[in-house]
């Protein structure tokens, strides 16, 4: 069928191509150049966060996240199983150990109830995942934090615009990271961007984004010269990425909010179908703001999703699922452990369908996906 509806296209703000123009006429190609500079102030004005520094990736950033905070060997760092492999990763490739702690039956967000009794001695860090641009209950695991003398590293790479009780996601632990993904909200083909809320980290943050250098307080005028001083990489965002990047945001609001109304839209238009418990709508908690990054639905205990989705394809629309779990994974078992069983984890995961939503869906188009939704699910009624 040529007609299809397609998961995701990416979002194009309108003038990208004019700044990356500018980008080459400026002669600055490499990171932070004045593009860059941008899109770094409006993060830290939009999240109120000490320092934005803008990555090749999240996965990037939640690296440069796992070095600042210091994880190595013998280290243990408790997050969800349902994410993806770069919220692992970050904490692997520093010696240190994931675990994997069952998620909330409602927001599909890391069970705050459950985290402590994960804690041991070898805990440096907790790193929820809030998924679909919906909070993890922030305040429960800030708390659960300070009692146990434990960072919080925010994996919010989908949650740009998303805030918990007024809080900008990314920003209320001591590090949190976004991603310009070209799937998420806010792109720039490849990119992200490391949020560091904690002063004490700062300085260092400096020295580990310019590969271990002290380059930045030497243009600051704070050392005469500037040599290798601590580990470090390549971490900053090319210029160019950044002016596609620097489109995008000035047009973020206005993004967001069209893909809130397409959220909004599958909301009201699949509410009866939840009704006759067909399947369950998303859940969004009092005092979380959600960004309208994903509209999944949960399907039936029993039901086959794979037929499902099939079924929804033959009539044109391109539906696909999530995460396969961490801890059922071959590297999962290598390099972590769960807490215990995930039976939450283990069953939304396999009933879990993510429907089509971006910024340039029409409304006739989710009116569409909604009908096909119908007709799978209630065949004899259309």
């Amino acid at each position: 069928m040529s007609d299809v509806v397609p998961f995701n296209l990416p979002t194009l703000a309108g003038r990208e191509l004019e700044y990356i123009r500018e980008a080459i006429a400026n002669s600055h190609l490499s990171g932070n150049g004045p593009f860059a500079a941008r899109c770094a102030e409006w993060l830290m004005r939009r999240t109120g966060t000490r320092k934005a520094f803008l990555t090749p990736s999240c996965t990037t950033a939640l690296e440069m996240a796992a070095l600042l905070g210091g994880c190595g060997p013998g280290d243990e760092v408790i997050m969800p199983s349902f994410t993806f492999s770069s919220t692992a990763n970050a904490f692997v490739l520093r010696g240190a150990t994931p675990v994997f702690v069952d998620i909330r039956a409602d927001t599909l967000n890391l069970d705050e109830r459950q985290v402590e009794a994960a804690v041991t001695a070898r805990t440096k860090a907790i790193a929820p995942v809030h998924y679909a641009g919906v909070s993890c209950e922030m305040d429960a695991l800030m708390d659960i934090a300070r009692r146990h003398r434990l960072l919080v590293i925010e994996d919010a790479a989908q949650g740009i615009l998303s805030s918990y009780r007024s809080r900008p996601l990314g920003a209320i632990g001591q590090l949190g990271a976004i991603s310009f993904h070209e799937t998420k909200n806010i792109i720039c083909g490849e990119g992200g961007a490391l949020l560091v809320n904690e002063e004490s980290l700062l300085e260092r943050a400096e020295i580990v984004y310019e590969k271990g250098t002290d380059r930045s307080r030497f243009f600051q005028g704070l050392v005469d010269k500037y040599s290798w001083v601590d580990v470090g990489s390549s971490y900053p965002l090319s210029e160019m990425n950044a002016a596609f990047l620097w489109a995008q945001l000035e047009r973020a609001d206005t993004i967001i909010a069209r893909r809130r109304e397409i959220w909004e839209t599958y909301h009201r238009g699949l509410a009866d179908l939840e009704a006759r418990e067909l399947i369950r709508r998303p859940v969004i908690p009092d005092g979380c703001e959600q960004n309208g990054h994903i509209y999944y639905l949960l399907l039936r205990p029993g039901a086959r999703r794979e037929d499902f989705i099939a079924a929804l394809g033959r009539l044109g629309v391109r539906a696909v699922f999530h995460y396969v779990p961490l801890h059922s994974s071959a590297a999962g078992r290598r390099y972590g452990r769960a807490d215990g069983p995930l039976p939450v984890t283990d069953d939304l995961s396999e009933r879990l369908v993510r429907l089509p939503l971006w910024h340039g869906l029409e409304d006739a188009t989710v009116a569409r996906v909604i009908e096909a939704v119908h007709r799978v699910l209630q065949p004899s009624a259309t």
